[in-house]
């Protein structure tokens, strides 16, 4: 039986991706073979080029480009020369929003998660329903999550600062 997510489930509204994300299954096939299954603890939700918090709010770029495309694709990006930052596109094509993945089981922190999945830049557009690499699977369980605002956006100012666009597995 196949319960990796589907496009479709990427195609919709972040704001509910993010929280449908919560409790699934994060699936990684390393270099060497060996598949790990993590739960996805945490997630950040950011919407389009509205939200000042999205790198898409200053266009499209070199680096932004992918988040444009449809819904259900990778967005690597590297901060601080050292940390991958994991980060699934959502809605539908040039609508450019996407979920931050921020904690799995507990390896909390997205730095920390970039660097357990041995993230690189190969990543960057990977499709997630066709990837033998990374993918996402239904769990089965219906996890209670918590919310509270994202984490180091002070630069957006009000109102993205206060969204309460995290989401937080319940423990």
């Amino acid at each position: 039986m196949n319960n990796r997510l589907t496009s479709d489930f990427f195609k919709r509204d972040v704001l509910e991706v993010a929280p449908d994300l919560i409790g699934k299954t994060l699936v990684r096939r390393f270099n060497n073979n060996q598949i790990k299954r993590y739960t996805i603890s945490e997630t950040e939700a950011y919407r389009g080029g509205n939200d000042r918090a999205c790198h898409a709010n200053k266009g499209r770029t070199k680096r932004t480009e992918i988040m444009f495309a449809e819904g259900g694709v990778v967005y690597v990006y590297l901060i601080y020369g050292m940390y991958w930052m994991l980060n699934f596109v959502t809605s539908e094509k040039e609508n450019p929003s996407a979920v931050l993945i921020r904690g799995i089981d507990t390896i909390l922190g997205p730095g920390k998660v970039g660097k357990e999945l041995q993230l690189d830049k190969s990543f960057y557009g990977e499709t997630l329903f066709t990837s033998n690499k990374l993918w996402v699977e239904e769990s089965g369980i219906e996890p209670k999550y918590s919310t509270a605002k994202r984490v180091g956006i002070d630069y957006a100012g009000e109102p993205w600062v206060n969204k309460p666009w995290r989401f937080i597995l319940n423990q």
